[in-house]
């Protein structure tokens, strides 16, 4: 893997001003790009995309979130605290308007939804550039949403981008110090969209190893399941360190045989998020496995989260995909026995115990 770093450029402008000001600012760049998505992922998304772009489309799904936002000036739904210059947005419901306005596409909507936001597309994107944030897979046909976009839809390879972390939408939503990688067949379109996401709180790294990232960015939701659900279970911080050393281990392995190509696994783009999703108290999928560890069915734990785990979707793709590929993988097994065949976590870790290294 080829990885670059982009540098942000100087400005004597706050981020706040170019958030709630009229959009002259000279380094502010005007692009054609749309926000696929309304919740908390698209919505640091877009707070990110409009420090360095006078104006965005943004794609919602629901026309009064929509008039609560523009009436508010914030996402009434998710990262509240964050307010926007809605001057600066394009809203729309209608999925074509927004790609026939567009030259630039990033979806961020949960993997599982993905196609039913597609199922009324019309207009062809083969000459956007696709920017995937969503980390999961596409249910039914298991592909990665890259393969998806090619194949179903003919996007090119080299209009297709795969966004990264570790990067949690809160923690953007408080500017605090975060890292994204940009992955893409083209490095000149990796760059051209990392210069979009790079500011003085994001940093971003190109990279070319577009399936080994969103390989990453689906598994490592499993596991911080699998570490939610050891802490629900009242395992300690010993015992998640090696959960985590060998999921590290897991991810590597299935990476390697999926997608073979030189890449280290230690970089932030693949350990760094698998750390974040599985520690940080914004982890919604460690948050799923605890509820799970501590006795709530998989359904309650859903109902009561109202957010969107895509490590449950995930556990079953990944589970099904290695039928073909049979990698050892053994974390992947216990959540999917726990999540999809209702056996007691405590019986599967306690076996997991005896498989860890």
């Amino acid at each position: 893997m080829i990885t670059e770093s982009i540098e942000w450029g100087n400005t004597n402008t706050s981020l706040n001003d170019i958030l709630t000001n009229a959009p002259d600012k000279k380094h502010v760049e005007k692009v054609r790009l749309a926000i696929m998505g309304g919740g908390s992922w698209a919505t640091a998304l877009a707070k990110i995309a409009l420090t360095n772009i006078k104006s965005i489309n943004w794609y919602m799904r629901r026309q009064e979130q929509i008039d609560e936002f523009i009436r508010t000036s914030k996402n009434p739904s998710y990262l509240t605290g964050v307010r926007f210059n809605t001057d600066r947005i394009r809203f729309n419901t209608d999925i074509n308007k927004v790609v026939k306005m567009s030259d630039i596409l990033v979806f961020a909507t949960p993997s599982p939804f993905l196609k039913q936001h597609l199922t009324k597309l019309k207009r062809r994107m083969e000459d956007k550039i696709i920017v995937s944030a969503i980390k999961g897979i596409v249910p039914d046909e298991n592909m990665l949403i890259s393969e998806y976009f090619h194949e179903t839809y003919k996007v090119p390879e080299e209009n297709i981008v795969a966004l990264g972390g570790p990067c949690h939408a809160e923690e953007v939503a408080l500017e605090r110090l975060s890292y994204l990688t940009i992955a893409c067949k083209s490095r000149d379109n990796a760059r051209y969209i990392a210069e979009k996401f790079t500011n003085e709180y994001i940093h971003t790294r190109i990279s070319d190893d577009v399936y080994g990232l969103e390989y990453t960015s689906v598994m490592k939701n499993i596991y911080a399941i699998a570490s939610g659900i050891c802490s629900g279970l009242k395992y300690g911080d010993n015992f998640q360190a090696v959960l985590i050393s060998n999921a590290v281990q897991e991810m590597n392995r299935f990476c390697n045989a999926t997608n073979p190509q030189h890449r280290d696994i230690s970089e932030s783009a693949f350990l760094g998020d698998l750390l974040v999703t599985a520690y940080s108290k914004f982890s919604r999928n460690r948050l799923f496995g605890t509820m799970i560890g501590k006795g709530y069915s998989v359904k309650t734990a859903q109902l009561e989260m109202e957010m969107i785990a895509e490590g449950y979707y995930a556990t079953k793709t990944i589970h099904e995909l290695n039928e073909r590929y049979h990698v050892n993988i053994p974390i992947v097994d216990a959540v999917y026995e726990i999540l999809y065949n209702r056996s007691s976590p405590i019986l599967e870790i306690q076996q997991l115990t005896e498989k860890l290294q």
